[in-house]
């Protein structure tokens, strides 16, 4: 007699969502690697000129999350969204970000100073558009050192060039 999922070890089943994570992971790349396949956009080879590229961002990206830290682009990118919203809105996105990203409980928390982050704490009174610069470019160093060497190295960025 079936005694349904209770019969399986927790364990198996952890195993088993994980699993299903990572093939919708590959099951996403493999669909979008399809629809771009004529894209004439060849891979950047330093990080400001891929963070430039929205094939360079995606492949990137996937890269990241393999890593487990797509934080540092997706609060790279909020910054160059923030830079850019109307005055009226700069202090409901620099909250977002601080929340989402710089308070140390964040969900998505990414690895600043000590320094940069209470400075950050300083200007979050009265947000200006250049309020995450310095914290940004951190983050930038941090990927273009750390990230972007091994991403060059990897069958991300290989995989995107054979596409091209």
């Amino acid at each position: 007699m079936c005694k349904g999922l209770s019969g399986i070890p927790s364990s198996c089943l952890e195993k088993a969502k994980g699993m299903r994570v990572k093939l919708s992971h590959l099951a996403e790349k493999q669909e979008w690697v399809y629809k771009h396949r004529v894209n004439e956009e060849k891979l950047p080879q330093d990080l400001e000129s891929l963070l430039n590229s929205k094939l360079g961002i995606q492949a990137f990206r996937w890269f990241l999350c393999s890593e487990f830290s797509e934080e540092n682009l997706e609060f790279w990118l909020a910054c160059e969204e923030y830079k850019n919203a109307s005055g009226s809105k700069l202090a409901a996105k620099a909250q977002n970000i601080y929340n989402q990203f710089i308070n140390p409980d964040a969900p998505r928390e990414v690895n600043l100073d000590s320094e940069t982050r209470e400075a950050l704490m300083g200007l979050m009174e009265d947000p200006t558009a250049d309020t995450f610069g310095d914290a940004q470019q951190r983050i930038f160093s941090l990927m273009a050192k750390d990230s972007f060497p091994r991403f060059l190295r990897s069958s991300y960025s290989q995989q995107a060039l054979k596409v091209l």
